[in-house]
């Protein structure tokens, strides 16, 4: 039996195509089109902070090199440790105020009953209104002798809160604003994973006996674990990176009991034009950034 044609036609029906076909390039032109953007507007300005952080540069001249001395500057600086002690108080209230919220509110709803739609609707609806209008709202509402917040605690005997304008309750003042716009995210993702939930589940545990807080806890927490741990992370993130509420409602006083990171880079860069030592710190917050993140996302990880 002659097996040599057949393994010559085998070698010929396996000959690999031709390596110098065309290249299509109509789908490298379609990308470009957000990828030229995306380069010069947002990685090439992380390049070129990394480098300004290590010079000294007010925007007019050249930058002068000045290796670390931002970074030893940033060390000694007290309203520095006075910004990053606020974003520790500002996480500690906002993010568990977000989360929360957003889980009483997505099982309110997830319930079937006459406006559900409606109340959907405007439990997101200030998550899609600006920081600015955010603000502003809220300053009018905490406002200590008008406010609307200030003249219902007062029906029921409670003095009325200096909220903006108290060293003691200004960052209190900023976070609740901040809950307030940020909460409706955080709604929407756990009503999601909400609706996936089997109703067949709830039904056993509900024939079994379960209560409302057994079925929380024992059936429904379980199943939001994965949305629970990513709305904390996008909180969490979004918290170290305060900014316009801390701007427009109280410009980061009283004598910067309310002040953040993002808002003293602002000052340092804005203000005093200071470009080299705003990068130092603008890298520093980034670097806490990734740090906090990790370690929560693993400590979430271990206990939900």
């Amino acid at each position: 039996m002659n097996l040599g044609g057949g393994t010559s036609a085998l070698k010929g029906a396996a000959a690999p195509l031709n390596p110098r076909e065309p290249i299509d390039w109509i789908g490298y032109l379609f990308v470009a089109f957000f990828a030229a953007p995306f380069l010069i507007f947002n990685v090439g300005p992380v390049f070129f902070g990394a480098y300004v952080a290590f010079t000294e540069w007010s925007i007019i001249g050249s930058p002068r090199w000045v290796g670390i001395q931002n970074f030893d500057d940033a060390v000694s600086d007290e309203w520095v440790w006075v910004a990053f002690r606020n974003i520790f108080f500002y996480a500690i209230i906002i993010v568990p105020g977000v989360t929360v919220l957003g889980l009483f509110f997505a099982l309110f709803v997830n319930r079937s009953y006459p406006l559900a739609g409606l109340a959907r609707t405007l439990f997101f609806a200030p998550n899609v209104v600006s920081a600015t209008v955010i603000g502003l709202v809220w300053v009018w509402m905490l406002d200590t002798q008008f406010g609307l917040v200030n003249n219902l605690i007062s029906t029921v005997g409670i003095p009325k809160i200096p909220w903006l304008t108290s060293t003691d309750w200004a960052l209190v003042g900023v976070s609740i604003a901040s809950i307030w716009w940020d909460f409706g995210l955080a709604f929407v993702l756990i009503l999601a994973a909400l609706q996936d939930i089997p109703r067949d589940l709830t039904e056993a545990a509900t024939v079994d006996g379960a209560g409302p807080l057994n079925r929380l806890r024992f059936v429904i927490l379980p199943h939001l674990r994965p949305v629970l741990s990513m709305v904390i992370t996008l909180q969490l993130i979004s918290t170290l990176r305060i900014f316009s509420q801390v701007y427009v409602m109280t410009n980061g006083g009283p004598a910067g009991s309310s002040s953040s990171p993002i808002h003293y880079i602002y000052t340092v860069a804005i203000v005093r034009n200071l470009y080299g030592y705003a990068s130092a710190l603008a890298i520093s917050l980034f670097v806490v950034i990734l740090c906090v993140t990790i370690v929560q996302r693993f400590v979430i990880r271990e206990t939900l």
